[in-house]
């Protein structure tokens, strides 16, 4: 896979679509995430889905599609800013559910906000029509053995 993954890391960082590399991961895939860079930042979007809703009396998704996404969004930031063809492994995951995703498609952003030798801390921020105000919110610490940004 490493091979892989160098290869399409290298084609999104010439060309700027990071879709190829998204939709190599199945599971973003499934989800339906799409990325793109706007000024200088990645930005993932999850478009509603009636299959992704948790509470249907509510029309909100899944706790856990939710924290997929977010957690989805801090490794492709990972990969975005950092030069290594390996995916960042998850230590810790821990998510704040702020309010309730009802019936609107997601945006996500992430933050390297540390980056050591082995481990690498990233936020990230989940929003629907306003950035100001995050439906949720996790921080989240990857293992990246030796990474350093490009």
């Amino acid at each position: 896979m490493s091979g892989l993954l160098k290869s399409l890391l290298a084609e999104a960082r010439a060309s700027g679509d990071w879709q190829r590399l998204v939709e190599a991961v199945p599971y973003a895939r499934h989800l339906g995430v799409e990325a793109e860079l706007v000024e200088g930042e990645l930005l993932l979007r999850l478009p509603f889905k009636e299959p992704l809703v948790g509470n249907p009396s509510l029309q909100a998704l899944h706790g856990g599609v939710l924290g997929g996404f977010l957690e989805t969004a801090a490794i492709l930031t990972l990969l975005w800013r950092l030069d290594s063809p390996v995916i960042p492994k998850t230590i810790t995951n821990t998510v704040d559910y702020l309010r309730s995703a009802r019936g609107l498609d997601l945006q996500a952003s992430g933050e390297v906000t540390r980056l050591g030798r082995r481990v690498a801390s990233v936020a990230v921020a989940c929003w629907s029509k306003e950035r100001q105000k995050p439906l949720a919110s996790a921080r989240l610490h990857f293992l990246v053995g030796g990474a350093k940004a490009p």
